[in-house]
């Protein structure tokens, strides 16, 4: 009871955090544009709400816009990077032999390289662009997603059901859709959920290097990219982009638990201790 409690409510708030990126232009109470030098740092008051920048733009304008953009490019990746791992691990999972050997060594050598420096070094060479970004952290990420649905599928494909579906004739489009796709989406669905907030955190990072919106555009990470340096003498600028951000990303990824335990439980049980019974008990403190 407590856990699916615990799940409807994250549920909602993480529907909270989509809605305001979604309607964030119709909620921000200025422009986020506006250049005001007159009304530069100021500290959170009843003008601005969380305060302005350092050209006098009001913060909280620039926060909901920059949810937008946040969340446009965050989702779009994983979805992005989900679909394309996903149907590669599901052919190399189901055809098996040298396709699923050549496809499990390019992920893993995908995967010995660290997301950042691989994304660092592809903006580095082709200009930064969200484009490039694109590019850089598809390239990679998605070798995660081909790895765990292959080992779903060769599960599921040895698994008794469906091998007397094969014998009654199922062809392989029933096959996908009515018994590999039902019993691997929920793993995927946990993977994805997990992601959003890793995904969110490396663009951000990204960004605060300048690699993927360049200002003025409002995007978290360029934002406390352009407060680090009064962070000591206008500490609000930072504080409240940065508390935006962490608050998000522990959102989604105690949703991304929560779903786990809720969609598969195995995976919450699995390292929990057991208990010893009464009668091994009992042995174990007996006298001598």
């Amino acid at each position: 009871m407590l856990k699916r409690l615990r799940l409807y409510v994250l549920i909602a708030l993480a529907a909270m955090i989509l809605l305001v990126a979604v309607f964030g232009p119709l909620l921000a109470p200025d422009d986020p544009f506006r250049i005001d030098l007159r009304n530069t740092v100021r500290p959170p008051g009843s003008g601005h709400w969380l305060g302005t920048d350092t050209l006098g733009r009001d913060l909280f304008s620039r926060l909901l816009y920059g949810a937008r953009n946040s969340f446009a490019l965050t989702l779009a990746m994983v979805l992005i990077v989900t679909i394309v791992g996903a149907a590669i691990g599901l052919a190399a999972g189901y055809i098996g032999g040298f396709a699923d050997a050549l496809a499990m060594q390019a992920a893993d050598i995908l995967l010995a390289f660290p997301t950042m420096v691989f994304a660092i070094a592809v903006a580095g060479i082709m200009g930064p662009s969200i484009y490039h970004t694109i590019i850089a952290l598809g390239a990679v990420s998605w070798a995660k997603y081909a790895r765990l649905t292959s080992g779903l599928v060769k599960d599921i494909r040895r698994s008794n059901y469906l091998i007397q579906a094969r014998f009654g004739g199922a062809r392989l489009p029933r096959i996908v859709i009515k018994y590999i796709l039902p019993n691997a989406l929920p793993h995927i669905v946990i993977m994805t959920t997990l992601d959003i907030g890793e995904m969110m955190i490396t663009i951000s990072t990204l960004s605060f290097l300048g690699l993927v919106t360049p200002p003025p555009a409002p995007e978290w990470g360029n934002m406390i990219a352009a407060s680090r340096n009064g962070m000591l003498l206008y500490p609000h600028m930072l504080i409240y982009t940065s508390m935006v951000l962490i608050i998000t990303v522990v959102v989604f990824n105690l949703l991304g638990d929560s779903l786990r335990d809720f969609l598969d439980p195995k995976l919450s049980h699995a390292h929990a201790p057991r208990k010893r019974s009464r009668r091994n008990t009992a042995k174990g403190t007996g006298t001598t």
